[in-house]
């Protein structure tokens, strides 16, 4: 009979695939190593192990014992499966900005999940490096992981992935490419397929807010280059000591946008279910275009599984409120339409200054239309307010129409948005669409800038 004694048998010998549609436009066979089916989804599967099994090896982690790691989700799901095998709790030390499937599926397979913050700086405390550095120090009989330097990390893509890329492709491979994170991935695989053939070149994908490619290319750790980004899985802030930068030809980096839209174009032009990271693989693969000839083979690794982003870039509202969902605006209804429906704010002349005050702060709004019973006849913006508040204290209990400004234009709601922004000027902040039937909205200069793709 053939089947395996536990699920981490079934880790590795995943398939390679041929792309087509969304590399149509590179004039090389492009092939993707589907990671997906590791028995956790992930490339993270093979490495997770290989850590567990050299730790328990060398007396590091103990029978009982508590392994804790800072992760962005993949290789706390590997270490749950050996953590359920072999007999031991688990603590994942995670960022706020890694989707809830992620969290919710480590919760699942037991893994005690800790959430940071991911807007600070690593050495700060509250950083998921620290905090899973502290744990590993404080909880009894514990082993904290360190997957950023730890060899085994590597050494189980030298092992494993690298190996079988270089048989299934028959030693054919020209390059490969492959997001980079804790620099396992990259530095195992380039390491063994240089071995085989130093010919061939190994790309890794950066993502902006992230050290890699600048530190490739001049030395130079630059922090100014460290910002928060939406990406998940790739790019640092830190140099893990896997990142053996000797062995990679080059970076290139992929926007958030870029990484989300592809991510989907693989689901939906290759039939693909892959995550985030794909996404800016395959994106930066496009990239690197001019780098590829007709008899190349270039394999392209999909780190993880689109079950993990259902909430993200699977999701229409997700992208859309970042500005990712790639629809065509042309008119002043196309720039309002995901809040079309909310009634608008206005202020009468007889009101008080206080009121519109009060209004602005409910509502979080700088600009507000006013009224009396002919229609629009004024504005307040929240400069104009702030100037007449400097040259009188007094103004908050003056009617509006005391420091009311010109009206706001009104345009149909079928104008073109090049019409629209020319109204927008320093003495104009706003613009009122006519909605029909009496109802109107207003559009301000950050909807505009909002619009812009």
């Amino acid at each position: 009979m053939n089947y395996s004694e536990n699920i981490l048998g079934t880790i590795g010998n995943t398939p390679l695939v041929k792309l087509n549609k969304v590399t149509a436009e590179i004039d090389a066979l492009v092939l993707a190593k589907v990671e997906t089916f590791n028995p956790g989804n992930s490339v993270k599967d093979r490495m997770a192990v290989k850590m567990v099994e050299d730790a328990e090896a060398d007396g590091r982690l103990k029978p009982g014992g508590t392994i804790i790691e800072g992760t962005s989700g993949n290789t706390g799901m590997g270490l749950a499966l050996a953590a359920i095998v072999k007999g031991y709790k688990l603590v994942c030390v995670i960022t706020d900005k890694q989707s809830k499937e992620k969290m919710d599926i480590l919760r699942a397979v037991g893994a005690k999940v800790i959430v940071c913050p991911t807007d600070v700086e690593p050495t700060d405390p509250r950083s998921y490096y620290s905090v899973s550095k502290r744990l590993g120090e404080e909880i009894p009989n514990s082993w904290y992981v360190n997957q950023y330097d730890n060899p085994s990390n590597a050494i189980a893509h030298y092992e494993q992935t690298g190996p079988e890329i270089w048989k299934q492709t028959e030693g054919k491979i020209t390059h490969f490419i492959v997001g980079v994170g804790t620099g396992g991935t990259i530095s195992g695989v380039a390491k063994y397929l240089k071995e085989q053939n130093p010919n061939i070149k190994i790309w890794g994908i950066d993502t902006y807010g992230s050290v890699f490619k600048k530190y490739h290319e001049t030395g130079i750790f630059d922090e100014n280059e460290i910002y928060s980004y939406i990406t998940e899985g790739i790019g640092e802030d830190i140099l893990p000591k896997n990142v053996d930068f000797s062995l990679i030809d080059g970076f290139t980096k992929v926007t958030d946008k870029d990484a989300a839209v592809y991510t989907r174009k693989i689901a939906l032009e290759e039939g693909i279910f892959v995550g985030n990271s794909a996404g800016a693989a395959i994106k930066g693969t496009l990239q690197l275009k001019e780098h590829f000839k007709p008899d190349d083979v270039v394999v392209v690794l999909f780190h993880d599984s689109g079950s993990r982003y259902v909430g993200k870039m699977f999701n229409d509202d997700w992208m859309r409120e970042r500005g990712f969902l790639e629809e065509e605006i042309t008119t002043a209804e196309d720039v309002i339409k995901d809040h079309i429906n909310k009634p608008l704010v206005f202020a009468r002349t007889e009101e008080l200054v206080s009121h519109a005050i009060e209004r602005m702060k409910k509502y979080n709004i700088s600009q507000i239309p006013v009224l009396d019973t002919t229609g629009f006849v004024g504005s307040i913006d929240e400069s104009d307010l702030f100037m007449s508040f400097v040259s009188d204290k007094n103004v908050a209990d003056k009617p509006i129409k005391s420091v009311m400004g010109k009206p706001y234009p009104v345009v149909k709601a079928a104008t073109a948005i090049e019409e629209v922004s020319k109204l927008f000027s320093a003495s104009n902040q706003a613009v009122l669409v006519d909605l029909g039937n009496g109802k109107h909205h207003i559009i301000t200069k950050s909807d505009i800038i909002a619009s812009i793709k």
